[in-house]
């Protein structure tokens, strides 16, 4: 099975269709949201990254252990200062004065960006199976990572509890509310 790559359609839109023989094409597809944006972006970048590989891969023959060499490569565009274990500033997530550390991708973004990219492997014609981006060697580099920075930074990145919606309706609860704000003025008036 071949992958497609997305220079072949830039867009990844199907043609414009033309109704009722005027000339102004109709698009039947909405507009790309930002997350599909991205990860178009994202894909071409990977695929570039293969391109220029040496020697080139095409992305049938990409593995995980080649997710985790782009993976690494991205670090030298990171903008996250991430503290070596020798720096007086290890563990402080706001260090008081300037250190020599690297900046390297923040976990959040790499997380992102591997789920965006294995969306997008399966959606240009990879299988689930062979999908490099879920491979059990990038799920553990992701859990280093995010465990080296959880020390280096002193920033946790636990999952945020999401709170139980409200039964009770709003024009319910503006209800309730008046009218508890109005029985006290009945008893004193009956």
């Amino acid at each position: 099975m071949e992958l497609v790559s997305p220079q072949s359609n830039p867009n990844n839109f199907p043609s414009p269709i033309l109704a009722n023989s005027s000339a102004r094409p109709v698009s039947t597809t909405p507009t790309p949201s930002r997350y599909e944006n991205q990860k178009r972006r994202d894909w071409i970048t990977f695929c570039q990254y293969l391109r220029n590989h040496r020697p080139p891969l095409s992305l049938s023959m990409c593995s995980g252990a080649h997710v985790l060499e782009f993976l690494r490569y991205l670090d030298q565009f990171g903008k996250t200062k991430v503290h070596n274990p020798t720096c007086p500033f290890f563990g402080l997530p706001n260090p008081p004065a300037p250190c020599p550390c690297p900046l390297r991708q923040a976990w959040g973004s790499l997380d992102a960006l591997v789920g965006r990219l294995r969306a997008a492997y399966e959606e240009y014609g990879g299988r689930p199976e062979g999908n490099p981006f879920g491979a059990r060697a990038v799920r553990i580099f992701l859990r280093e990572v995010r465990d080296f920075q959880v020390k280096a930074r002193g920033v946790s990145y636990e999952k945020k509890r999401k709170r139980p919606k409200q039964k009770v309706a709003h024009h319910q609860l503006r209800r309730h509310r008046s009218h508890h704000l109005l029985m006290p003025l009945l008893q004193v008036n009956s």
